[in-house]
């Protein structure tokens, strides 16, 4: 008997996770920057998934403004990286996969080094010239992290409720 071959268009797994991350994304109510993450372990099994938002409880009392000295959004919003590790339901990140959409800042990397990930795949590196993300890129290489751009294939997934 004559095995029926599988689909050639499903997703790939880096392709999937990828999308994860940037579905995740879409959860942000940062006006200006949309960031999301996916933590993959070694079974390939998404152990956690975060968006950047406001502390829990603070969404209605803070403000997503960039522009201000002392009210502005870089001093309150957590990160998607800092999220998907604590979305994790008490599961370990030591050894998995970090898909992102954006490269890590210099906080983000000491969090992701801390919980033992040992690889970061990321959509943009936009910010590379920034101070703080060149520190992040020398902790993330000095913990012996591997750091990949993901190589995108296609720039759409469709997505059909129907």
């Amino acid at each position: 008997m004559a095995l029926t071959p599988g689909r050639d268009d499903y997703l790939k797994d880096s392709k999937y996770f990828m999308a994860v991350a940037l579905l995740a994304a879409k959860r942000s109510k940062d006006p200006n920057t949309q960031v999301g993450a996916c933590i993959v372990n070694q079974e390939n099994k998404i152990v956690g998934i975060g968006h950047n938002q406001m502390p829990n409880g603070c969404d209605d009392k803070l403000t997503w403004a960039r522009d201000r000295t002392k009210d502005n959004k870089h001093l309150y919003v957590c990160h998607a990286e800092l999220n998907a590790i604590m979305n994790t339901n008490g599961a370990d990140v030591k050894g998995c996969s970090m898909y992102v959409a954006l490269f890590p800042c210099n906080e983000c990397a000491k969090l992701i080094i801390q919980g033992g990930i040992k690889e970061v795949i990321y959509l943009s590196d936009m910010y590379k010239d920034r101070d703080e993300f060149k520190a992040s890129r020398r902790m993330l290489e000095g913990a012996g992290i591997k750091l990949r751009p993901f190589e995108l294939e296609g720039t759409e997934i469709v997505i059909d409720f129907q």
